[in-house]
């Protein structure tokens, strides 16, 4: 059974920076899995941040992130990161990455329903 494990949220002030982790178990390989990860805040729908393909490493970011957040894998270690700079009070959510079983066609990456495995979540709160 696959499980992931998130860590590294919390409270930052804005301009700060945090790196988030999650670690995938319960296969010996995800390297054509692409990894994302998505923010949710009360009241509205899993949103889309960035995710790192599998079979090829390349990334695709949401346009609020770009130039802020970088997303990075370490197939060996079954890992996806996010590391997140220039943080503003607006990033403040739960962050979830989520798994996809195979590589995703790319028009299918932004949508949640797409991937197979999440995560629990992790709470990023950037004070102002």
């Amino acid at each position: 059974q696959v499980q992931l494990v998130e860590s590294g949220g919390g409270l930052v002030q804005a301009g700060g920076s945090l790196r988030l982790s999650c670690t995938a178990s319960g296969r010996t390989s995800f390297r054509v899995s692409d990894m994302a990860w998505f923010r949710q805040v009360p009241g509205k729908e899993r949103a889309f941040v960035a995710v790192v393909r599998g079979s090829g490493g390349s990334s695709v970011y949401a346009d609020s992130v770009k130039g802020r957040f970088t997303i990075s894998r370490d197939n060996a270690k079954n890992t996806v990161y996010l590391q997140m700079n220039s943080l503003e009070p607006e990033d403040t959510a739960v962050y979830y990455c989520g798994v996809s079983n195979n590589r995703l066609i790319l028009s299918r990456l932004g949508d949640g329903e797409n991937y197979d495995y999440w995560g629990q979540g992790t709470q990023v709160t950037v004070s102002s």
